[in-house]
């Protein structure tokens, strides 16, 4: 008896039908952006976010038979980053929904036997099942999920007036050190991916190392983490590590590392490196290792006025201001450099960034209705135009629920709400301005975390909640925590 499978999904623009019979026939191989709706389509069902950029990346790449230092290397990431953060979640959230173990080697295999399994009998017709998914027009150009850093060839990054340009030339100078500091999703990675390429077009050697993904075990011993950074430029590199015949436990390790960047490093390349760090906050967490580290990072900069050879190695360093909380520091790890430090979105920006989405905002009502509730943060503004983008909610309705467990901003909320409960001091002030009619002053200190968090702004010396959604949902989250008292 014949088979047939019926996939009716936004995206497959002709009806997806396969037939299985005792032929023996070869399938045909299924068209890679039809699939990827496929099991947007599955996640969500099975309550789990869709893939974003960097996961479809990878996909892309596994279609391509490439190998995770190609896929890294096109795409302006690290190949660490992408081996041990993103693939390992990719292919759990797969697993769960195909029911199999996914790695890279099956990846393809059983994606495509998914979703040509046979259909159930209980099928719902075609018809029905498209009048579910009503389609835009422009579906095949709206946004991936807006989900950590910006691909290069996104349409939804937006310039920061004058930041780039400023980056781009400052990472040109000899020597050079650039901070870029901000909370949390405010587009630091996004930023350091555009550095990173400009410096690619010039011809220079770019290696970009991701703190998150190195163990706690190295994060806590010196020796180790200095061990792990010059073997790492090394493999980028694609020079052999040598560690053991520059490391001298005499010197220290300090010592041992800054010979191998001038001595075998930086003396065997001829165009500058640009060496950037990113999620540096993760170093904040071991403060022996941190008060070693960082003034080693200087120590090169400075020994740039002095020695040429110096002169070819470029730092970024991008740090989250959050990191500030657990370890109650109130000062900048760094004080020399370019500091660069990212801000809300303008109600100019917002309005180019909902046209990228294709929403007609043309008279600007709906762009401060946003900003009323989410000021111009950088991911909150992007949630909101991708779901609005889609059709999935109203702009009343989201306005509506934001602040509530069930809105689009739950996780981030959760977040913050997680922080402030290991830190009741840090609550305490927030609640004052989160309950006062006008700006508040606060303990400096206090201050400065909070600010840090992105949870206030400042007027002058005084505080105010930095936006809408965290005043209601915090206060209601505060009512609730009273009542369960």
């Amino acid at each position: 008896m014949n088979k047939y499978v019926i996939v009716s999904l936004p995206g497959c623009q002709a009806l997806f039908l396969k037939k299985r019979s005792k032929l023996n026939v070869k399938n045909e191989p299924m068209n890679l952006n039809c699939l990827l709706e496929i099991v947007d389509l599955q996640l969500i069902e099975s309550q789990n976010r869709p893939l974003n950029s960097t996961e479809i990346l990878i996909l892309q790449g596994i279609w391509q038979y490439k190998t995770y230092n190609q896929i890294a290397i096109e795409a302006g990431y690290s190949s660490g980053y992408l081996t041990t953060v993103v693939a390992p979640e990719l292919y759990q959230r797969l697993s769960k929904i195909i029911g199999q173990r996914v790695t890279k080697k099956n990846c393809r295999a059983l994606l495509e036997s998914y979703v040509t399994i046979p259909a159930a009998p209980k099928t719902k017709p075609l018809k029905q099942d498209m009048a579910e998914f009503p389609r835009n027009e422009n579906q095949e150009a709206l946004p991936c999920y807006p989900s950590g850093s910006v691909p290069l060839n996104s349409p939804f990054y937006l310039e920061r007036s004058s930041l780039e340009e400023q980056a781009y030339q400052e990472i040109r100078k000899p020597g050079a050190l650039i901070r870029i500091k901000a909370p949390r999703e405010m587009g630091k990675t996004s930023l350091l991916l555009r550095i990173l390429d400009d410096a690619n077009r010039q011809g220079f050697h770019t290696i970009s190392l991701n703190l998150e993904q190195v163990e706690q075990s190295i994060l806590s011993n010196l020796n180790q983490f200095l061990r792990w950074l010059c073997a790492n430029i090394a493999h980028q590199l694609q020079r052999k590590p040598m560690l053991d015949e520059y490391w001298d436990e005499d010197l220290g390790s300090k010592i041992s590392c800054t010979l191998y960047f001038q001595d075998y490093l930086l003396e065997s390349i001829n165009s500058p490196l640009i060496l950037a760090l990113d999620e540096v906050n993760q170093i904040f967490e071991h403060p022996q290792v941190a008060k070693d580290f960082l003034p080693l990072l200087r120590s090169w900069y400075e020994e740039a006025k002095r020695l040429p050879i110096w002169q070819k190695l470029r730092l970024i360093v991008v740090h989250s201001t959050e990191i500030y909380v657990p370890l109650h520091l109130n000062q900048s790890p760094f004080n020399v450099g370019l500091p660069i430090q990212l801000d809300s979105f303008s109600q100019s920006e917002v309005e180019q960034l909902a046209q990228r989405y294709g929403l007609d905002w043309e008279y600007g009502e709906e762009v401060r209705q946003l900003m009323a509730i989410v000021g111009g943060h950088p991911a909150l503004v992007n949630l909101a135009l991708y779901h609005l983008s889609r059709r999935e909610i109203t702009l009343s309705q989201l306005l509506e629920t934001a602040h509530t467990a069930n809105g689009i901003y739950a996780h981030h909320l959760q977040r913050h709400w997680a922080t402030l409960e290991t830190q009741p001091e840090l609550a305490g002030a927030f609640d004052t301005v989160l309950n006062a009619t006008e700006p508040v002053p606060l303990d400096p200190i206090l201050t400065h975390k909070l600010s840090s968090m992105g949870l206030i702004k400042l007027s002058g010396i005084r505080a105010i909640a930095s936006c809408e959604l965290y005043r209601r949902y915090f206060i209601q989250k505060g009512e609730q925590h009273f009542i369960s008292l």
